[in-house]
C-alpha cells in the first residue's frame, strides 16, 4: 500500500472566504474550487445536524476520484451523548454514498473540554468503537483536555481500534499540548491556531478563536511529524488539517504545508474549465496573504 500525506482544511465554506479564497461572484458549489487546491477536506457541518444522503451524493460529483472526505461525528455522539442512539441510523445513511464510493477517509470524534478521563468516558469510547468500528472506516478521536495525554489512554485507543488526533492549540492551562502519537494506521493532525486572547473569550463570532496566521517555522514541526509517521512511524496515511479558518487563513497554512512537503498538485476536479495560467502555490499564498491584510484594513476602517 502506498503511504501518503494528505493536506486540507477543516471545512471549506465560510462567508469570509468569498472574495478571498473563492470568486466574489461564485454561484453554485465552492467544492470544485477547493478541490483544485487540496485532495481532502474535513466536513464539520455534520456535527450540527445529520444531513440527508443527497448532501454527499452531490459532493461526490464535484471532486476527482482520488479525493477523500473526513466527516465529523454529530454532537449527539460526542457532546450531547444521551441522544447517541437517536442519530446512529440516520448518520449511517447520510454517509452511505461516501462509503460505497470508497471516499470516506475516516470519522472525526471531537470531544469537548469537559470530557475528561473517567469510567463513564472510557465506556463511551468503547461504545463508539463498537457501533462505528468493524467496517474498515478509521475513527479518529480528538480530546480537548490535557488529562487524556497519557500512555494508558494511547494503549486503550489502540486496543479498541481508535485513532488519536494530535492538536495544535494555544498553550493554556488544561488544553493538550502538541503531541506526535498514532494509535492506528492513520496519523491525524489538526491545527487550530494559537490565539490565546480569543480562545475562551465570547466575541459573538465563534470563528474568532481560530483567527491565527501560522509562521513557516510553526508549521515545520508538523511537516516533520507527518513525514516520520508515514516512513518510520508505520502509518498508512497522515492527514494535516488546518482549522485557523478566519479570513481563509487555514487555506494559506495548508498551502504552506503542501509546499513544504512538496506534494503534487491535486487531480483537477470535474466541471471547472482549465485556466490558461494556473497560479503556483507561492503565488496563491502571496495573493491570499495580501487579501487577508486588505480585509483586516477594511474591517478596521468599518469599525
Amino acid at each position: 500500500m502506498e503511504r501518503r500525506i494528505r493536506v486540507g482544511t477543516s471545512g471549506y465554506t465560510f462567508d469570509d472566504w468569498r472574495g478571498l479564497v473563492y470568486p466574489k461572484s461564485l454561484k453554485g458549489s465552492a467544492l470544485p474550487y477547493y478541490a483544485k487546491l487540496f485532495d481532502c477536506v474535513e466536513i464539520n457541518t455534520t456535527f450540527y445536524r445529520v444531513p440527508p444522503p443527497t448532501l454527499f451524493e452531490g459532493m461526490l460529483e464535484h471532486v476527482p476520484e482520488d479525493f477523500v472526505f473526513l466527516v465529523k461525528l454529530p454532537k449527539e455522539m460526542t457532546h450531547e451523548r444521551s441522544a447517541f442512539d437517536r442519530v446512529v441510523v440516520p448518520f449511517a445513511g447520510a454517509v452511505r454514498a461516501l462509503v460505497q464510493a470508497g471516499r470516506l477517509g475516516g470519522f472525526l470524534a471531537q470531544f469537548p473540554f469537559s470530557f475528561k478521563p473517567g469510567d463513564a468516558e472510557f465506556a463511551h469510547l468503547e461504545r463508539l468503537a463498537d457501533v462505528l468500528g468493524g467496517h474498515g472506516i478509521p475513527i479518529n478521536v480528538e480530546f480537548r483536555h490535557v488529562d487524556w495525554l497519557d500512555e494508558s489512554v494511547y494503549r486503550f485507543l489502540e486496543e479498541h481500534g481508535l485513532g488519536f488526533v494530535n492538536v495544535d492549540l494555544p498553550e493554556m492551562e488544561g488544553l493538550p499540548g502538541r503531541t506526535d502519537v498514532a494509535t492506528s494506521k492513520v496519523a491525524y493532525y489538526r491545527l487550530h491556531g494559537r490565539n490565546r486572547a480569543n480562545w475562551w473569550r465570547d466575541t459573538g463570532d465563534p470563528h474568532d478563536r481560530y483567527d491565527y496566521a501560522y509562521s513557516g517555522g510553526e508549521l515545520d514541526e508538523w511537516v516533520e511529524r507527518a513525514r516520520n509517521a508515514t516512513s518510520a512511524g508505520g502509518a498508512d496515511v497522515a492527514y494535516l488539517l488546518t482549522n485557523n479558518c478566519r479570513l481563509g487563513q487555514s487555506v494559506i497554512s495548508a498551502l504552506m504545508l503542501a509546499k513544504k512537503l512538496d506534494l503534487p498538485r491535486p487531480t483537477p476536479p470535474p466541471g471547472l474549465p482549465e485556466e490558461m495560467f494556473e497560479l503556483t502555490r507561492d503565488e496563491l499564498i502571496e495573493r491570499l496573504t495580501r487579501g487577508v491584510a486588505a480585509a483586516r484594513e477594511d474591517m478596521a476602517n468599518d469599525g
